[in-house]
């Protein structure tokens, strides 16, 4: 007995080895409990709520351990920041009240994200050696923050009025399924829902199961399979491998981080469905973007948007002139690199997109170029294959370790391409190419069909959606790697 007691303990016990993601077999287990005590409860307003909150903290816990006491003090700092902001009319105070924010939102940000690489740079300009600071990352701290921040300056705008609800604002910022890597779910979007009290519809929950095996397909048959038994490889030592495996290692990448991080918005959307409430869509076919500028209206949408409203406009947008709205764009898409983490790549990742966004801007100026080619086939396919090469360039960058990894890659693709390993390349990865091919088809399918597949199950019977539940799951458990494999941007 003593065992058992001991064993579940240390399951149920934050484990930083064994975190609780949305792919492990304890969250389907308490969730499914979690879901049956929400649907007991449903009626009553305030019992529920207090439920998906203290499942919430659970869940952050079981992720970050202690840093849950810091979700919580951004979470009551928010609300009487906000209802301060409710009763107070001066402008100067209400600017106050949004630096004061933005202040502890970003300090945080500063001191766990980016304290070491600051200190690394200032101690490397006086000549010194600096021993890097053992600081813990709190999971997901870049999009509560963020949602911490949009919630303030909507309030000062006048988009927003202060929740009055201590409670429905905790749900709200605490809510699990976009906690800990998105979507970036805004206040006004969400509290009214909160304030409506929904009930998920069986048309909600048959959609949030059929988000959640596409997710859980995404994730762990494409992306996780992808990056053990190639990508990494790849990447770890480039100069082991042609230059054409190189490139194949760069696009699977793209592939692998699409599937991952699409994978877990969708099951995010959906598990939010299953409890009655609805997310924006976060990526939109980003693969089929014709230019860079279409690539970031479909790529991360949440976030993308995030970017534009609470960066680019506040440094004046487009307000000032071409030159100014090109430096605005340009500064907003390295603070979008370095929002990724404390690394030189992510900055220059974001660099790269900033100056991919100005020049197409400037080109579409002087050829009266529109955002995407309509009509000839050709043009658009050409637009297509050169964006998406664009984009592999820059993800390149974003996965790399280092610039020296960065250059080898190039070297090998430029000086030692030998196209000739192409069949040797399929034959003996023929389930990565399979497994690359299922993304991109998967991406570029027309929309429709997926639309379609999905009303096509919604109106199934309920045995046969269990069944094809079922079905996922054992594939999915078949398919998975012997090691717990995070989602990439768990880290940011």
């Amino acid at each position: 007995m003593d065992e058992i007691l001991s064993q579940l303990k240390s399951l149920l016990l934050y484990d930083a080895m064994r975190p609780m993601l949305f792919n492990t077999g304890l969250f389907m287990v308490l969730f499914v409990l979690f879901l049956g005590m929400y649907q007991a409860v449903r009626g009553y307003r305030k019992i529920k709520m207090l439920l998906v909150i203290a499942f919430s903290l659970y869940f952050y816990y079981k992720s970050g351990s202690w840093c849950v006491v810091i979700l919580c003090g951004v979470c009551l700092s928010d609300w009487l920041l906000g209802r301060l902001m409710g009763i107070i009319h001066k402008d100067f105070w209400r600017r106050a009240i949004v630096a004061l924010n933005v202040c502890v939102n970003v300090g945080m940000l500063v001191y766990f994200k980016y304290f070491n690489l600051l200190a690394e740079a200032f101690y490397s300009v006086i000549g010194s050696t600096f021993d890097p600071l053992d600081v813990i990352l709190p999971a997901g701290i870049s999009f509560f923050t963020f949602r911490s921040i949009s919630y303030i300056v909507d309030l000062y705008r006048g988009e927003l009025t202060p929740c009055r609800s201590l409670l429905d604002y905790a749900f709200f910022l605490t809510f699990f399924p976009p906690l800990l890597a998105g979507p970036v779910v805004r206040a006004k979007d969400m509290l009214g829902q909160i304030r409506e009290n929904p009930q998920a519809t069986t048309a909600m929950i048959s959609e949030g199961l059929f988000l959640i095996m596409t997710g859980l397909i995404k994730k762990v048959v494409i992306a996780d399979y992808i990056s053990a038994n190639f990508v990494d490889r790849i990447f770890d030592n480039p100069a082991l491998y042609t230059g054409f495996e190189n490139l194949m290692g760069a696009i699977g990448f793209t592939i692998q981080l699409y599937c991952d991080f699409s994978g877990y918005s969708d099951m995010a959307i959906g598990l939010a469905l299953l409890l009655g409430y609805r997310f924006k869509e976060n990526f939109a076919a980003p693969f089929k973007a014709q230019s860079p500028t279409e690539f970031w209206r479909r790529w991360h949408i949440s976030l993308s948007t995030w970017l534009r409203d609470y960066i680019y406009i506040p440094l004046g947008g487009n307000r000032k002139g071409k030159f100014r709205a090109y430096l605005n764009q340009f500064l907003t898409m390295v603070i979008g690199g370095l929002w990724h983490g404390a690394s030189w790549m992510y900055i220059i990742w974001g660099a790269y997109h900033g100056l991919l966004l100005i020049i197409h801007k400037s080109l579409r100026q002087v050829w009266r170029l529109p955002d995407s080619a309509k009509g000839r086939v050709d043009v658009r396919i050409a637009n297509t294959v050169i964006t998406f090469m664009l984009v592999v360039i820059g993800f390149t960058f974003f996965r790399a370790p280092s610039l020296d990894t960065v250059w080898t890659m190039g070297a090998q693709i430029f000086n030692d391409f030998h196209l000739s390993v192409a069949p040797q390349f399929v034959e003996g990865y023929m389930l990565i190419v399979l497994a690359i091919a299922l993304g991109f088809i998967a991406h570029l399918t027309p929309k429709s069909w997926t639309t379609g597949t999905a009303e096509a199950y919604v109106a199934l019977p309920a045995i046969m959606q269990a069944t094809f539940l079922a079905l996922i799951i054992f594939l999915v458990i078949q398919t998975r790697q012997s090691e717990l494999v995070p989602f990439i941007y768990l880290q940011y």
